[in-house]
């Protein structure tokens, strides 16, 4: 019982650090790039694909993150002030939250092949 609340510690963690950086590295995109923050959010997508997603929420989090890559990057094109902050801190959190399907999405497939 124990490990399972430190991986769910472990695996919020990494979600709240992972959107603090897709936020932070989009805002300083254009002053400061932060080295390496597409494989940072990368490994913490994975992170929390393994450690924090639970099987309930499978469904809706392969759904958003459609959702998200389908319509996100018209929206942002669609405010051409904040377009070069927007569409970083998008690719920045597109990068976080596809390691993080993309896990699940492996989950699901070998769910379904058991069934």
């Amino acid at each position: 019982m124990a490990k399972k609340s430190q991986n769910e510690k472990i695996g919020k963690a990494a979600f709240v650090i992972g959107l603090v950086l897709a936020v932070v590295g989009g805002l300083l995109e254009s002053v400061y790039v932060i080295p390496y923050t597409v494989l940072i959010l990368v490994i913490l997508g994975l992170l929390v694909g393994f450690m924090n997603i639970a099987n309930k929420d499978n469904t809706r989090l392969l759904l958003a993150i459609v959702a998200l890559i389908a319509v996100g990057a018209s929206t942002v094109q669609a405010i051409p002030t904040l377009d070069v902050y927007l569409n970083a801190m998008l690719q920045n959190f597109v990068a976080f939250v596809g390691a993080a399907g993309f896990v699940v999405a492996i989950k699901e497939a070998l769910a379904t092949t058991k069934a």
